[in-house]
């Protein structure tokens, strides 16, 4: 096996936990026209076809923006911006239908093909379209008629839900109808972020050219949350001079996902249409390759489960080899596994700490504490720390103490202080190895 699929199979084993994680989930994925229009397209109905393969449940909402432009100067008609929206008279309007149209043909042609010797062999996508978006006039704003420039009134998420479960993806344009039968032009996030938000999706993907959201150093940022995005869309606004300036790409989709997440969307991702493989490295990668806007942290702590078992193992076993901690066999972490609180991220298992009571001598013993050398540096450790300690007192326990042979330090600088082995409750005492000749830190609660 040479170095490339070594690296195939590791990076394959490493998905799995996503994959489990995504499958029967509900993501809506915006592709604004650009996203279309470039050369990395046919990429990004490859990786669209593959999650649609993985059990993903999917609404595409396209957008047509450049390509209405390019019909409105075919035809030589103006085009006026007002609130930063697209003022849709009757002559712009025909330019965006037919804009949307060849949009729509296009990405239903790309997910049609099911050539062999290609990554959408045997596919067989179906794609369901239709008036699903029903939509009403913005009126007149500061004096200006928008005409048929419209906002989303409705979703009819029930009947998007039904296509969904027959294992259809669901494409929705920027156009939406009135009950009246009139139609309007609208903008193709408020679409995206309605759809999100009525399907109680699980995700929001947003398409930019952009990677996502850089800090000062000009480094990508991986996580962003609402809260922090707002702001900095606040921002952006108030720099501009006046409403017939038209948003970038990058504050549209980040006010989208600030509109999404306080819509109760757990992540939304912002992901390059430009790069190859964005979409699947954000989604089955640890670090991903965009930025995730969340309400909050997505890292959780909980309470282990049997199902934890593996993950545990893994965690520990490099902490084990070099004796920082104690080996503990599967069958034994299978009957303590209860004794550990872990934190996640994403699904994955980056941490962890148990806590033994012994109820009798109102203690308890602080061990196993470790995280991911990948993840470090975050305070984990002390959230773990923290997590036990609640335990412990919710168990009347007075003190904890923790046994250690290369991280003595780290306990002290967090009040814990050195005693003799002679302190420990009796049956841990019975239990001393002497040969490890761990140091005892004791920290009343």
């Amino acid at each position: 096996m040479n170095d490339d699929t070594k690296q195939y199979v590791n990076w394959f084993r490493h998905s799995s936990p996503y994959i489990n994680a995504h499958r029967g989930n509900t993501f809506v994925l915006m592709l604004g026209g650009e996203a279309v229009a470039d050369p990395n397209f046919a990429n990004i109905v490859h990786d669209i076809a593959l999650l649609n393969s993985l059990g993903v449940r999917l609404v595409l909402v396209h957008g047509s923006r450049p390509q209405i432009s390019e019909r409105l100067q075919q035809k030589q008609i103006s085009s006026q911006l007002h609130h930063h929206l697209r003022v849709t008279d009757q002559d712009t309007l025909t330019c965006v239908i037919e804009a949307s149209a060849i949009v729509r043909a296009e990405i239903e042609s790309r997910l049609s093909l099911g050539l062999p010797n290609t990554p959408m062999a045997g596919s067989r996508i179906k794609v369901v379209s239709g008036n699903f978006v029903t939509a009403k006039p913005v009126g007149v704003l500061d004096g200006v008629d928008m005409a048929h420039t419209g906002e989303v009134r409705r979703l009819d998420s029930d009947a998007i839900k039904q296509q969904l479960d027959d294992g259809n993806i669901v494409l929705l344009s920027h156009l939406g109808y009135s009950p009246t039968g009139e139609l309007f032009n609208l903008a193709v996030e408020d679409v995206a972020t309605c759809a999100a938000t009525s399907l109680d999706a699980d995700k929001l993907i947003l398409f930019g050219a952009d990677k996502g959201v850089m800090d000062s150093s000009s480094e990508l940022r991986s996580e962003l949350l609402a809260r922090k995005a707002e702001r900095l869309v606040a921002q952006y606004l108030s720099s501009l001079q006046d409403t017939s300036e038209a948003h970038t790409e990058l504050s549209r989709n980040l006010e989208a996902a600030v509109s999404a997440c306080r819509g109760g969307v757990k992540r939304c991702h912002l992901v390059s249409y430009k790069q190859d493989g964005a979409l699947l490295a954000e989604l089955f990668t640890r670090d991903g390759a965009g930025t995730m806007v969340l309400q909050e942290s997505y890292e959780q702590l909980r309470q282990a489960t049997i199902e934890d078992v593996g993950a545990v193992l893994q965690l520990i076993q490099p902490l084990e080899k070099d004796g920082t901690l104690v080996r503990r066999s599967r069958e034994v972490l299978e009957n303590e596994i209860e004794q550990f609180t872990l934190i996640e991220r994403d699904g994955v298992v980056i941490g962890g700490a148990a806590l033994y009571p012994f109820a009798e001598d109102k203690m308890g013993e602080l061990a196993c504490v470790v995280v991911d050398p990948e993840y470090k540096g975050g305070e984990r450790g002390d959230q773990l720390l923290q997590a036990i300690e609640q335990q412990a007192s919710q168990l009347n326990l007075d003190k904890l103490f923790v046994l250690t042979t290369k991280t003595a330090h780290w306990f002290i600088e967090r009040g814990f202080v050195e005693n003799s082995v002679d302190q420990l409750p009796g049956e841990k005492k019975a239990l001393f190895n002497l040969q490890r000749n761990s140091k005892v830190f004791f920290k009343t609660l």
